[in-house]
């Protein structure tokens, strides 16, 4: 009996197979289609089976396509810049603060589209070096800010409505309550270190996040450590990844896998997701090709770590 074809606006379920483009598609994660989710464009959702064999298909293995579902910490959403009265459209927050006209900043700021300090406080959040910026500098930083909590919140309701659409997601996550899918590093001592990231003076940077950090995630930026109560936190399945061993100046194409990307640097660089010895632990840290090795915050400083892994798809 041959398959069906796939269908946008169904509910397809565990063990579901269809035809798409004169292909056989398995069901990786259950979910309900959308006439923008075909199995050509969505392999974290279906795997291509073979034309010959259905043992396999690309991503995950079968016994292993249903990742733990994701428990959030207590609910939490960023606040609005108070009395918001002005709508900012998706393309909008993708935009540099310095590339909006005068006449659009105006409006933001009068009509409460703008987070301000004491906004970011009460989202948990840190704003580097506030005092020390231009007033102009400073709604650059609040601009940044608040897009980001923004896009954070989104993936978090989409994951929450959707589960686990890959073996890696980012979710926003408050304090020490630490989701049980959570991608574990190690030990260190008698605690755990897991993966996070974190908004930081115009980047996003990748740390570690633990139930005894005074807040829950530290980040390293200018060669110290940041605190942070407010950062995404990194779910998934290790079955779909793995710590790939890289040295030095990181060179992508030579890990032969695709590395999860995890931040960006202040002009765009992308920031992968590494991992590194020191002090007789393992720890978090970032890795790209601009920097000289790996770097992991600990002591209050950002460590260099020349020998070092970085973590990639299966896939």
């Amino acid at each position: 009996m041959s398959a069906p074809y796939w269908e946008p606006g169904t509910a397809y379920k565990p063990g579901d197979v269809v035809q798409y483009e004169g292909h056989r598609y398995k069901i990786v994660i259950p979910h309900t289609s959308q006439s923008d989710w075909a199995p050509t464009v969505t392999p974290n959702l279906w795997g291509r089976l073979s034309d010959e064999d259905q043992g396999q298909w690309g991503g995950y293995q079968e016994k292993h396509q249903q990742p733990a579902a994701y428990q959030p910490a207590p609910e939490f959403h960023p606040p609005a810049p108070e009395g918001q009265k002005v709508d900012i459209q998706p393309e909008e927050r993708q935009k540099h603060w310095y590339d909006l006209d005068d006449h659009r900043k105006k409006e933001l700021e009068i009509g409460g589209g703008l987070l301000g300090a004491i906004g970011a406080a009460a989202a948990g959040y840190y704003v580097y070096k506030h005092h020390e910026k231009s007033e102009e500098d400073k709604k650059a930083d609040s601009w940044a800010l608040q897009n980001w909590l923004h896009d954070a919140e989104a993936r978090l309701n989409e994951y929450k409505k959707y589960g686990p659409r890959s073996p890696a997601q980012w979710v926003l996550n408050r304090g020490k309550n630490i989701p049980p899918n959570a991608i574990v590093v190690g030990p260190e001592h008698d605690w755990m270190l897991w993966i996070c990231r974190a908004y930081v003076d115009g980047t996003i940077q990748v740390g570690k996040a633990s139930n005894v950090f005074e807040k829950g995630a530290v980040v390293g930026y200018d060669n110290k450590e940041i605190q942070l109560d407010t950062y995404e936190i990194l779910v998934g399945d290790m079955h779909g990844l793995q710590w790939v061993p890289a040295s030095g100046r990181l060179n992508v194409e030579n890990l032969g896998l695709r590395p999860v990307e995890g931040g960006r640097d202040k002009d765009g660089t992308p920031l992968y997701i590494a991992q590194g010895p020191h002090k007789d632990a393992v720890h978090p840290g970032i890795a790209s090709s601009k920097l000289d090795g790996a770097y992991i915050p600990y002591g209050g400083k950002q460590v260099h770590i020349n020998e070092y892994r970085v973590l990639c798809y299966n896939y």
